[in-house]
């Protein structure tokens, strides 16, 4: 099975994410876990240059894009695929999900074509189950503790268009995606995501 955690930087999900993974190998279902971008060596360059690029290096928005999606192409074949196919719990830290809200909603990209794109990109692979954590973006932001990355510097406007983004794609996105109250504790945080696994990891019915 493939879960995915997602969100706006800041609402717990590297805690969270964590949390999950012991859960997980407790359980006997010791994940392989993945962020994206990165997770390759391929990923881990397209990352640094995405995530940590100044203003010396201008990315445009469609290009940004597409080094995203490659980054991902390359996760699919090389981690997630070869898990799942081995019957392993896969676990990441972003997906596709991102994309489609980071350089469409809030990026100016038409979100119908990042879908599509996103789709080549994975061919067809998906999380089953997506963790999107939610919280006021201002609080968020306010419990980053370190330096912020390139994405991270672009406004409380763009922040709120991102979780616009997500709550949206969430919508339709469906059954799959979970919206889960991430200004609460961490145990309560914790509690419902183990109720959602519970309930995905038994299948129908």
């Amino acid at each position: 099975m493939f879960f995915s955690f997602d969100g706006l930087d800041g609402v717990g999900k590297t805690t969270q994410l964590r949390l999950f993974c012991q859960w997980l190998d407790a359980h006997g279902r010791t994940p392989v876990v993945c962020r994206d971008p990165g997770s390759t060596p391929l990923g881990e360059r397209v990352r640094e240059i995405l995530l940590t690029s100044g203003e010396e290096t201008p990315i445009a928005p469609r290009t940004e894009m597409l080094l995203y999606m490659a980054a991902r192409a390359q996760l699919v074949d090389e981690v997630i695929r070869p898990a799942l196919a081995a019957g392993q719990t896969v676990v990441s830290d972003r997906f596709l999900l991102a994309n489609i809200v980071y350089q469409g909603h809030a990026g100016g990209l038409d979100v119908a074509s990042v879908r599509t794109v996103g789709q080549v990109a994975t061919a067809g692979v998906a999380p089953d189950c997506t963790f999107l954590l939610d919280m006021d973006p201002s609080t968020a932001h306010a419990r980053i503790d370190r330096e912020l990355d390139r994405m991270e510097r672009r406004g409380d406007e763009f922040r709120r268009q991102l979780r616009d983004g997500f709550l949206a794609e969430a919508k339709q996105m469906g059954a799959s995606v979970h919206v889960v109250d991430a200004s609460r504790a961490i145990d309560a945080v914790h509690d419902e995501i183990l109720a959602i696994a519970q309930q995905a990891l038994s299948g129908p019915g």
